[in-house]
């Protein structure tokens, strides 16, 4: 039996053959874990960026054209891509705070700076009531983009709405904090 070519085998792929994907599996998986792990410099990340590969081969409908190059160079422009993605929601998680440490809920006072803490406690106060105005699809939004770090695009597909709907929910619900904010601060 002949060995399939890379670009038969991404055909197959398209019609959801599993030993199509189980043999490019096979022939590239070290190629892409390489890849990913000098990429990310981590070996769980890099782990993920290869499930992620080969998932999008599964289930993307993007084609493999051999007139413009090898299937390994395409297969690494993929990768190069996802850990890229990977590698940006990770920095954002690192970066964010979860909102209840950020709201105090579970924080202390800073012993040796008094003033400090009445002026974090302040802040999170006025926040959490600015927050009472959002609509609980808003208050979604802020969280997931703000607080865990996925994308617009991620928010979408996780809530099975159209990526327009999401950055409008999103540009509501900062302009309707803006507002209550500053009238918060005008009371005082």
């Amino acid at each position: 039996m002949p060995i399939p070519s890379d670009a038969e085998l991404m055909r197959q792929i398209r019609e959801q053959r599993k030993d199509a994907l189980e043999l490019l599996y096979d022939r590239y998986v070290r190629l892409v874990y390489s890849f990913a792990r000098k990429a990310c410099g981590d070996e769980s990340l890099a782990r993920e960026v290869v499930q992620l590969v080969f998932t999008r081969l599964w289930t993307t409908r993007a084609e493999f054209d051999a007139g413009r190059g090898a299937f390994s160079n395409w297969l690494v422009t993929v990768t190069r891509n996802i850990a890229i993605d990977v590698m940006r929601r990770e920095r954002r998680h690192r970066q964010t705070v979860s909102i209840d440490e950020w709201t105090g809920s579970n924080s202390e006072d800073e012993p040796g700076n008094p003033e400090a803490a009445a002026l974090r406690r302040s802040a999170q106060s006025e926040l959490a009531r600015a927050s009472r105005a959002l609509s609980q699809a808003q208050q979604r939004v802020i969280e997931l983009l703000y607080w865990k770090g996925f994308t617009l695009q991620e928010i979408a597909e996780m809530g099975h709405e159209p990526l327009g709907t999401v950055k409008n929910r999103l540009h509501q619900a900062l302009k309707t904090l803006r507002r209550q904010l500053q009238g918060l601060r005008e009371e005082q």
